[in-house]
């Protein structure tokens, strides 16, 4: 143990040693103020003190009030703004809970044995100078709820029964804890949970803030400070880590657990108000999606609070009542990553943690547990990433349906054109961190670092699998986001679902496959009310949103003509998905069945190839034929996939003849 340590735990048991001699004192003097007020004016009795022994007890009680720090009971009423008179009907009070004698001698000096405790009426008669403002609801006894008044019926205040809130008796002992009725509400962040070094660009989010508290120090209110950005966990981390350099200890409580009746809320204001002057004290409020009533409490509590608060919002600001610092909150930048990644795998890194850090956005805390996981399981660099893929996912889920990519470049079949700027996209995507960090494209660029395509063409020309096909040679996640779903009718809601949706998803870099962006790109038109406007800017959100997304957001549409010239400049590829001709329907054809499937021989992809038929109606037609093969136990033959044609043909009700559906043989001649 050093010097310092041994010096400050000398230093603290003095402290307690002083407060238990002046609680001693206190009580003392009190009892003998008792005493001798129960004293008639012919009681001749000598064990009744005297002023000079009276005073003598009180001049033990100053002496030990010089001490520093003073006496428990002292920095109390230097917190809370306590008068003299304030203290000694809370020392009353206390001794009530302390010494057994109390009771007995405060029915005696009321001259009612009913009355066995202290009351307003017995203190101003007992104390000399009393302050009737005391008995104020807005005076510090009662504001800050230190008493306990139990006034029934008819009963004058100055006549009810007095006694000390508990979580002040100890605090006056010397024990100083968090008052249990916030502890039902407040959750403590452990100090494990924020130890350690952050990187460097946080760390200078840390320093600015604790500079803006400094320079606020002195003000009758600190600023709150709101915590901007959707990671969670870097919020927390940056707020826990102001606080210990603060030596403060960091509640967090959600805004929807605030106690929404009127007195029980301002029951917890009033408390945590106490209580963030007694200890060491820092909030953390969480906001997640708050209603009008919430808000309005969240305005009413900050009006009251005067320690440090921090506000956990996303982007969009709630509007509060006092002086506030807005600060955005990122995780490490991809260059900090990377160095977390080679520290945490050590001699496993090799060229892993580039392409880590490139693809995926994880917290310090995520890439140690990740490495930690990934050397438990010696698994080799393909593990790792497939490990960092499960855990980019956590609340994509919820927002869009993750889609299994099995397709590869030799099942697409599309014309030479379209297929290069498919190969384009997917170079784009796997060499976009060397053309924007390596050669400093983004220290050029302010806009349009994301990179997006439209993929437009009719249902079935191969959109969804060409996204597939993407994802698979990528090795990252594809999710399809169904436009109809996302927009609302009701204006700003169709943004606010993008912008949570892009949030989630800028973690893990994963591909986005917005379909059926007709639902969001036929609403356009002409401005001609309010609502066409916020139609527009509801496109021009979704696109300003991919230009920044760190991934690759792909829109699927029928209806590229109705797109504005300026939206199409904003989009980095277009790809059209022709319908497919006779050749590219054959090779379709060939490429349609699994090679488990049993066919037979005398199939004629030729004649098939005659349908004017989308892939994904081949697709269908393949499928249908091979159910109705496994339920005749046969294999796949020729008139079996005619008559799924047929059956294809109707659902598209497209006009037929029977004769394109009969099969008379491999050396039939069709015309």
């Amino acid at each position: 143990m050093s010097v310092q340590m041994r010096d400050q735990k000398h230093d603290e048991l003095d402290w307690v040693e002083i407060n238990e001699q002046h609680l001693s004192a206190t009580i003392k003097w009190i009892l003998l103020k008792l005493q001798q007020l129960t004293q008639s004016a012919d009681d001749k009795n000598s064990s009744i003190p005297d002023n000079e022994t009276i005073e003598q007890a009180r001049q033990e009680i100053i002496k030990l009030e010089n001490h520093v720090p003073p006496p428990a009971l002292n920095l109390l009423a230097t917190a809370l703004g306590l008068s003299r008179f304030d203290q000694q009907v809370l020392a009353l009070c206390t001794a009530m809970e302390l010494d057994t004698r109390t009771a007995g001698l405060c029915a005696k000096a009321q001259n009612d044995l009913n009355k066995p405790f202290p009351t307003f009426a017995l203190a101003f008669a007992l104390f000399d100078d009393p302050d009737w403002n005391a008995l104020s609801p807005h005076a510090p006894l009662r504001h800050w709820r230190l008493l306990e008044i139990n006034q029934p019926g008819v009963q004058p205040l100055t006549g009810a029964a007095l006694g000390a809130d508990e979580r002040i008796v100890n605090y006056i002992k010397g024990i100083n804890y968090l008052d249990d009725r916030l502890t039902l509400l407040l959750n403590p962040m452990s100090i494990e949970s924020i130890d350690g070094i952050l990187p460097p660009s946080q760390q200078q989010t840390v320093d600015n803030i604790i500079e803006r508290l400094k320079y606020s120090n002195g003000l009758e209110r600190m600023p709150v400070i709101e915590l901007l950005g959707h990671d969670t966990e870097s919020k927390r981390l940056i707020a826990g880590q102001v606080a210990v350099a603060l030596g403060l200890n960091l509640q967090t409580i959600d805004l929807n657990t605030l106690p929404g009746q009127s007195g029980d809320f301002e029951t917890f204001s009033r408390l945590w108000e106490r209580e963030s002057m007694l200890l060491p004290l820092a909030l953390l409020i969480q906001i997640n999606g708050a209603n009008n009533t919430e808000k309005n409490l969240l305005k009413r509590f900050l009006q009251s609070s005067r320690g440090i608060v921090f506000l956990e919002l996303d982007d969009s600001k709630i509007e509060s009542v006092r002086n506030h610092v807005s600060v955005e909150i990122n995780k490490p930048t991809p260059e900090e990553q990377q160095q977390l990644w080679t520290h945490a795998l050590g001699d496993q890194a090799s060229d892993q943690p580039q392409r880590l850090a490139e693809q995926f956005s994880f917290s310090q805390s995520e890439i140690k547990h990740l490495a930690e996981i990934s050397q438990e399981k010696l698994e080799s660099h393909k593990s790792l990433w497939q490990i960092c893929r499960m855990k980019a996912r956590s609340g994509m889920e919820q927002l869009a349906i993750r889609i299994d990519a099995k397709a590869d470049w030799n099942q697409l079949v599309l014309p030479a054109e379209q297929s290069d700027l498919l190969h384009q996209i997917t170079d784009q995507v796997a060499q976009r961190n060397r053309v924007y960090e390596d050669w400093g494209f983004r220290k050029q660029m302010n806009r349009g670092l994301g990179i997006n395509a439209l993929f437009s063409g009719e249902s079935g020309t191969g959109k969804s699998m060409a996204a597939e096909v993407i994802a698979n040679a990528l090795e990252l996640d594809l999710y399809r986001i169904d436009l109809s779903s996302v927009v609302s009718k009701y204006i700003g809601e169709t943004e606010k679902n993008l912008c949570k949706l892009f949030d989630v998803a800028e973690d893990s870099g994963a591909i986005l496959f917005f379909d059926e962006a007709d639902a969001l790109f036929g609403k356009r038109s002409e401005v001609k009310d309010s609502h066409d406007r916020y139609a527009n800017i509801e496109i021009n959100y979704l696109l300003q949103r991919m230009e920044s997304y760190c991934g690759l957001a792909i829109l699927a549409s029928n209806m590229k003509t109705s797109l504005d010239k300026a939206f199409v400049r904003r989009l980095r590829f277009i790809v059209d998905f022709p319908f497919p001709d006779l050749g590219q329907r054959k090779e379709i054809w060939q490429k349609v069945f699994p090679v488990n499937v049993p066919i037979d021989e005398n199939l004629d992809v030729s004649r098939l190839a005659k349908f004017n038929l989308t892939g994904g109606n081949i697709h269908n037609v393949a499928l249908n034929a091979a159910f109705l093969a496994a339920q005749d136990n046969s294999v796949i033959t020729m008139q079996l996939l005619l008559n799924a044609t047929r059956t294809e043909y109707k659902k598209l009700e497209r006009p037929t003849k029977e004769s394109d559906f009969c099969w008379q043989g491999p050396t039939e001649v069709v015309p």
